[in-house]
């Protein structure tokens, strides 16, 4: 199992019947394949669709049935379609439970950096910025450190924010992170055959270590 799955596969954990979900473009896309069975909920996508269901197969694509990232969609039993100013009166009213993002960085303070890199081409924030502040609880799915190897959160974001103090929960292929406002980083759970110095180590930020912490099951 890769990082991705790894990260995709623990966030489907995290949803509840009856919710409305908003999976962002990239890895969180993935999640929708790792869904328990006896979890029902409604997958929004901001392009204007209220039940998308997993990718569709290879060869049986409908050209007109397409996610915000552009990939070849299913949609499950009573899934509805509009347009996108309603799609985002439905995210900025309120009516979306959850959303899930990937970031570039993310801080202490549940700062959100998700969208550029200074002197790098890129299409644009998209609906994140919408997302974020609309959702009812924030998700953000990324690798726990960059291609570099340095570490994704930070005491303080350097790039340009996507908004400010909007992540509840980061999920990374070390650990499970909560955001607790005025206090900081509560790390929950821990990749198995992870010490909690060695996800300190790749965290810039200083983790609250919780007192229930646990092995990630995926």
């Amino acid at each position: 199992m890769n990082n991705r799955e790894f990260i995709a596969r623990r966030i489907a954990q995290e949803f509840k019947n009856g919710e409305v979900v908003n999976l962002g473009v990239g890895m969180p896309t993935m999640v929708v394949d790792y869904i328990p069975d006896n979890i029902h909920i409604m997958l929004q996508a901001e392009n204007g669709i209220l039940g998308v269901g997993p990718k569709a197969a290879q060869g049986k694509e409908r050209l007109d049935c397409i996610d915000s990232g552009g990939n070849y969609v299913t949609t499950m039993k009573g899934a509805c379609f509009f347009d996108s100013s309603l799609s985002f009166s439905i995210i900025r009213g309120g009516h979306v439970d959850i959303t899930v993002l990937g970031a570039l960085e993310v801080d202490e303070k549940g700062n959100l950096a998700s969208w550029m890199i200074p002197g790098k081409k890129v299409p644009g924030m998209g609906g994140a910025m919408d997302l974020v502040v609309g959702a009812k609880r924030v998700i953000v799915a990324m690798e726990h450190v960059n291609k570099n190897g340095a570490p994704k959160i930070l005491k303080q974001c350097k790039l340009p924010l996507t908004a400010v103090n909007v992540v509840k929960t980061i999920v990374t292929e070390k650990a499970v992170i909560d955001v607790i406002p005025g206090k900081g980083l509560m790390l929950k759970e821990i990749a198995p055959g992870l010490s909690v110095k060695d996800v300190q180590m790749a965290t810039e930020a200083e983790l609250i270590v919780s007192p229930h912490l646990k092995a990630i099951a995926v």
